[in-house]
């Protein structure tokens, strides 16, 4: 599996506190064994995101990405539910 960051997500992703990167990690983990591990949470998204998915990482923490022509995984957003989605 091959897995790439926006510069968006890198931005966002570094802003958030050292928990909620480890979060972040712990449920890439599952994601790589995974990607419909219940724990995830794993969803399509409609309107501004149509086209890709969201992940739970904590209870509002979430990330969002998409799957490229090559299959790859890009994570393009990462934050509160609130705010991802506005």
């Amino acid at each position: 599996m091959k897995i790439d960051y926006h510069k968006r997500f890198k931005k966002q992703f570094s802003k958030l506190s050292q928990k909620n990167q480890k979060n972040f990690e712990e449920k890439l983990n599952i994601f790589i064994s995974d990607t419909n591990d219940i724990r995830l949470s794993n969803h399509c998204l409609n309107g501004v995101f149509d086209n890709c998915r969201s992940i739970n990482i904590t209870g509002d923490l979430r990330a969002i990405y998409t799957i490229n022509k090559n299959s790859v995984y890009i994570f393009l957003r990462i934050g509160k539910h609130s705010n991802l989605y506005k």
